[in-house]
């Protein structure tokens, strides 16, 4: 798999483009956020305590509590969610588990490089503010999946 995106890092991203399309910091329960999303609210705590613990979203508890960003959406970047849920992006070198080349003579060449390259770039690159407002490439939060 050249980019393994699983079920929580889905839903981090989804949720964390849910939240910078809030205006005026918005908060937002995650009862909310997993309704939009059609989603377990269970698996989605769970995925919004990772978050909140590295600081990319400040939770409130108790009436009128909910999620927001913990910092302004322009300077959180799709690759800081990623690697905050799941870690590092895997940098395969070979389609197989074992790698059968020695490096000298691949039948793909340099393409699984160059495409980790390109994946780490773009994610790296692409902040939420970016995402929301259409520049990223991405359009608005949406069901996982859409």
């Amino acid at each position: 798999m050249l980019l393994k995106v699983s079920d929580a890092v889905n839903l981090a991203m989804h949720s964390m483009m849910l939240l910078a399309a809030e205006r005026n910091g918005g908060r937002l329960s995650v009862t909310a956020m997993a309704g939009r999303l059609g989603v377990s609210e269970n698996h989605l705590a769970k995925v919004m305590q990772r978050l909140a613990k590295a600081g990319l979203v400040k939770s409130r508890r108790g009436p009128g509590g909910g999620f927001t960003l913990g910092r302004h959406p322009g300077r959180i970047t799709l690759l800081e969610v990623y690697t905050t849920v799941d870690g590092p992006l895997d940098q395969r070198t070979c389609l197989l588990e074992e790698p059968m080349c020695t490096g000298a003579c691949c039948l793909l060449g340099d393409l699984l490089a160059d495409l980790h390259h390109r994946i780490t770039s773009h994610l790296a690159s692409t902040t939420l503010d970016r995402v929301c407002d259409g520049r990223g490439g991405g359009t608005r939060a949406g069901p996982p999946g859409s």
